[in-house]
Formats: structure tokens, C-alpha cells, sequence
């Protein structure tokens, strides 16, 4: 999942959510309500090529992950080398629960019960995946999946990436596109979905500012669902939107251990070897234009809510503006060196996605205080933040735990308690040969989903 991450990625530079339900192995987030969403992505290895690092490198016959639709899966990949410049790669998946299912069923193990069955076509999926490196700045990736159960459209994606000296420029088609809806872990389907993303590169101080061109084409379709109230999302319907945001990030050391490494020991990861205590904050703004059926998103809470807004119903087209902001504090134990108890890590972000909304709660909490009133339930929700903390710890030598999870107050509730939101548990395994790499197991018990995948550079 998306939140296996340590970096501020959370709400508003929306990364793809990993998801073992397709064999791309990811999904776009739903743009949610407050600005800015859904405006950034993360880069990371494709699925393939996961696949076939962990075969080559690690000795894995085959790579599981797990879905609460599908069951217990396999994957494996063939590799097709053409020359230094194109590279292209077949990706198979195996159900192994619906073929043990259907072996108990037939009343036989023998050789040629078992052979029958693995003749049946609704226990595979093919994925072809083809990427061509046009010149040293420019790839060009092509993928095509199809699934032979339950009738299951196949998925096709293009995708363009030019890297300039100083941004990122990436271009994606895909049909049918998955969304994720992170308040009701709810998947969509979109059937066309065409993205353009223009970034500055990441720094870890100084500002930064994304535009992203996104259209949606069709009527979204639940994806594997049986949640059959469910209202699809308003930012998923037919439309076209242009998302810009502009933010300051700074970062700010609080104490940095200044003791000498072991000598000729590398750690397990060069980005977790300075025990440290740290504090980063960002804050910048957003500006959404949206013109057709995706344009009512949001409309009803400007009523209460003081955005800067426009909407017009007969052109269909909406324009909203907000300021954001994140604070967000770091300490490591350990220099993650030596083969127990050498690193401790503790993550907590404090995220405000919506400036306006938070000032409009504290104005009615003040006219509260000073009326003698006693304060509003819906002031109080404005006010607070989306909180996430995490924690890893070495289990042993390259090995560590790791939980990541939101928590919110259950305002529904007299007493307001606190509970957890969207956990997700991982053992890490740090490849000490490539300097900050990791194979990563997590499961989550909210969308009950286990995965397996590699992860670089990665703090």
C-alpha cells in the first residue's frame, strides 16, 4: 500500500496505491474532496520487472500475493530481450486457491484429474509488457493484461516519460483504468482514462510545483465489489480537470548523531544509517479547474465552507482553490549496522489538505468559546488533522517490522475515541549489495491484501 512509505506523500502528492487484484500491480487514487489530490505520482519499478529481479536475484521460483477476490496467487515472468534498448517481458499468474478449490471438488488427485484441471483457462492471466528506451531521456512503456476469469475486460496502458534536467514530464493512457477509493477501500473501474503529469524534481528543502491534465472517459464501474450502495466519486465521472499546486518544503534538524560508523561494515541501508532527530513542514497551494460531469465535486460544501470557488451549471465547470499544509516529525535509533537491535524508527505526519476548511472550524470554535456555548462536533472535525504514524524495528541482521496506520476520533461516539485507520503490517528485507533497496511483504487487514515487492530508495 501506498502508505508503506516514509516520505510526505500521503494526501497530497497521491502516489499509485500497490494492489494485488490486477497484475499491473497498482491503482490510481480517487481525488477525494479537499485540494490538492491526486496531482502527483510516484515513479517506482514496474511489476514485471519486480518479478524478474526477485527470480534472478533472489531465487524465487515464483512471487504470491494474496486478494480477498482472488485468493492465494503465483506469478512468474519470462524475459524477451530483443537488444540493450527494448526489453519486454510475459508475466504469468497461476490461482493456486481455485485450483486447489476445483481439485477437492472433482473427488480425484490423481495425475490426470490434475492435468485436466490445469488445462481449465480460468486459472491463468497473461501480461505482456514491452518497454523501449527511445533515446537516454525518453521511455516509452506498453502493457497488456488479460484475465480469463469472470469475464474480465482486458487492460492495456501507455505510458511516456521524458526526464528534463530539472522536471518530469509523463504522459499515460489506460483502459479500463482502477481507481481505489481510500475512505471505503471501494475499486473502480474507469474505461478510459488519459493523464499528463508535469513535475519538478523532489528536494528535500525548497519549493516545488505539479501541473496534471487529467481526462476520464465512460461510466465508472465498480471493480470487484459487492458493496452495492456505494456512490461512485464525482472526480471519477466524465470530464476533463487541470490541477495545479505550488509548496514550500523545509526541513529542519533537531539533533544528528555525529559518532563514527563501524569500519569496513556497509549498513543494510545507506539511508537508514544516521540516527537523527528531525522535523519537516510544507505548505503551499492548489488551483482545480474541472469542466463536465466531474465538475459538481465538491460544489455542496462550499456553502459552509469559505472556499475560493466558482461553479457554473450550465457550462459544467467548476473552479476551486485552497491552501494546504504538513508537519511531520522523524527520530532513528542506530545506525543499522550490526545484526540486532541497531535501528528504531518512529514516523508521525500531521496533514491539513484543506486550509480553508481548518480556519472556517477554528472561526465557529472561537464564536463558540466566546458565546459560553459548548463546542461545535462539526468545528472540532474541521480542525483536526489526518494523522499517520509509523514504526519499523530490526527483527534481525537485513530484517525489520514495520506498521504504518492512520488513526482518527470517532466523533459518532460520546466519549471520542481513538482508533486505528487503514493499518498495514510489513517484514522488510534490506538488499545491503544495492545501498538502499528492499523487498517488502505487507499485509492489509482493511482491503485484506498481501503482496510482495521491491522498493528503492526509499527513506
Amino acid at each position: 500500500m501506498k502508505k508503506l512509505r516514509w516520505a510526505m506523500d500521503g494526501d497530497f502528492w497521491e502516489l499509485d496505491a500497490s494492489t494485488p487484484r490486477t497484475l499491473e500491480g497498482s491503482a490510481r487514487a480517487v481525488p477525494g474532496k479537499a485540494l490538492p489530490l491526486g496531482v502527483s505520482r510516484g515513479t517506482r519499478l514496474s511489476r514485471p520487472k519486480q518479478i524478474d529481479f526477485m527470480q534472478r536475484f533472489m531465487a524465487a521460483p515464483f512471487v504470491p500475493s494474496f486478494s480477498n477476490h482472488l485468493g492465494l496467487t503465483l506469478q512468474r515472468v519470462v524475459t524477451i530481450p530483443f537488444n540493450d534498448n527494448w526489453f519486454s517481458i510475459l508475466l504469468a499468474q497461476f490461482n493456486l486457491r481455485k485450483f486447489v478449490s476445483s481439485l477437492r471438488g472433482s473427488g480425484g488427485a490423481d495425475l490426470k484429474s490434475i492435468g485436466r484441471l490445469l488445462r481449465d483457462k480460468s486459472l491463468y492471466a497473461l501480461g505482456f509488457s514491452s518497454e523501449l528506451l527511445l533515446t537516454p531521456d525518453d521511455t516509452l512503456l506498453l502493457s497488456s493484461d488479460f484475465y480469463y476469469a469472470h469475464a474480465t475486460t482486458p487492460r492495456k496502458k501507455a505510458v511516456f516519460h521524458h526526464k528534463f534536467p530539472h522536471h518530469n514530464l509523463m504522459l499515460e493512457v489506460v483502459w479500463p483504468a482502477l481507481f481505489l477509493d481510500k475512505n471505503n477501500a471501494n475499486y473502480w473501474d474507469i474505461p478510459f482514462s488519459m493523464a499528463l503529469d508535469w513535475a519538478s524534481l523532489p528536494s528535500d528543502s525548497g519549493p516545488s510545483y505539479h501541473l496534471c491534465l487529467h481526462h476520464n472517459h465512460g461510466s465508472p464501474k465498480q471493480f470487484e465489489g459487492d458493496d452495492h450502495m456505494a456512490q461512485v466519486p464525482a472526480s471519477l465521472l466524465p470530464g476533463f480537470s487541470v490541477k495545479g499546486a505550488f509548496s514550500y518544503k523545509k526541513n529542519v534538524d533537531i539533533w544528528r548523531s555525529k559518532a563514527q560508523k563501524l569500519k569496513m561494515v556497509q549498513p543494510y541501508d545507506i539511508f537508514l544509517s544516521d540516527p537523527h532527530v528531525s522535523a519537516s513542514g510544507i505548505i503551499g497551494t492548489a488551483l482545480t479547474a474541472a469542466f463536465g460531469e466531474n465538475s459538481v465535486t465538491s460544489c455542496e460544501d462550499t456553502e459552509e465552507i469559505k472556499y475560493f470557488s466558482f461553479h457554473n451549471p450550465t457550462l459544467k465547470s467548476t473552479l476551486l482553490g485552497d491552501i494546504f499544509a504538513s508537519i511531520s516529525f522523524t527520530a532513528q535509533h542506530g545506525k543499522f549496522q550490526r545484526l540486532f537491535s541497531d535501528l528504531t524508527r518512529f514516523h508521525a505526519r500531521l496533514d491539513f489538505p484543506s486550509g480553508s476548511k481548518f480556519l472556517s472550524g477554528a472561526t465557529q470554535l472561537v464564536q463558540d468559546i466566546l458565546n459560553s456555548h459548548p463546542p461545535s462536533l462539526e468545528a472540532v472535525k474541521m480542525i483536526c488533522p489526518t494523522t499517520t504514524l509509523s514504526l519499523q524495528q530490526q527483527i534481525a541482521g537485513p530484517f525489520s517490522f514495520r506498521v504504518d496506520s492512520g488513526f482518527a476520533i470517532d466523533f459518532k461516539n460520546k466519549g471520542w475515541h481513538i482508533h486505528t485507520d487503514e493499518p498495514v503490517f510489513a517484514i522488510e528485507y534490506a538488499l545491503q549489495v544495492l545501498g538502499s533497496a528492499k523487498a517488502v511483504a505487507w499485509y492489509s487487514p482493511k482491503h485484506q491484501e498481501f503482496m510482495v515487492e521491491l522498493r528503492f530508495f526509499e527513506t
